[in-house]
């Protein structure tokens, strides 16, 4: 699906990072792990900061565009095709990881997010916007599965050795290209792994 949605010539989520991003991208340490990176606007939005970023997506597809995206501006991103029902990152290893709109199964999420947990160095900070379960029903992006749409307890429960900085449900106007546009329900979360005593 997702390599047929990006063979679209546009940027179908736009080529501008996720704002909510945007607004606290100066909290965030190199190396970045951004997963579900897609085409790549956010990846090469934190490379331009100067942020050595790894973006990780199943579509080939998007990644060729994050690439073309990364060369258009002059950066360099890495990225690598990858499965996240098996994706394993590196341990003890990024400065931040982002999950801008990466709406994954509970399946999924109970094996990928303790494993990013572990991933993060100490004080390492853990950066998500996702749908919240109240977008359901809303014509405006996300998944129509209530399953995969997020909600504050979620969070709590999913990423418990993280100290939320951040953890709020609102609804904000999203401009992200054709799929994502409109007064949308999110969730915000911005964790930080504890240092080690």
């Amino acid at each position: 699906m997702w390599d047929e949605r990006y063979a679209d010539k546009e940027y179908v989520y736009g080529t501008e990072p996720n704002t909510f991003l945007a607004k606290h991208a100066d909290k965030l340490n190199g190396p970045v792990l951004s997963i579900a990176e897609g085409e790549g606007r956010n990846a090469v939005f934190l490379a331009t900061g100067g942020l050595d970023v790894l973006g990780v997506d199943g579509s080939e597809v998007g990644l060729q565009k994050a690439q073309q995206l990364a060369q258009s501006k002059g950066v360099n991103i890495h990225t690598e095709v990858a499965d996240l029902a098996e994706f394993t990152p590196k341990e003890n290893h990024y400065g931040a990881i982002i999950s801008i709109s990466a709406h994954l199964p509970p399946a999924i999420r109970q094996r990928l997010y303790p494993l990013l947990e572990r991933s993060l160095k100490p004080g390492g900070i853990l950066l998500l916007e996702a749908y919240s379960e109240d977008q359901l029903g809303k014509e405006t992006g996300g998944p129509n599965n209530i399953d995969m749409l997020m909600s504050k307890q979620k969070i709590e429960n999913e990423f418990p050795n993280l100290h939320p900085l951040l953890l709020q449900e609102l609804d904000r106007e999203i401009h992200e290209g054709k799929f994502h546009t409109g007064i949308a329900s999110v969730v915000q979360f911005i964790g930080q792994k504890k240092h080690n005593k």
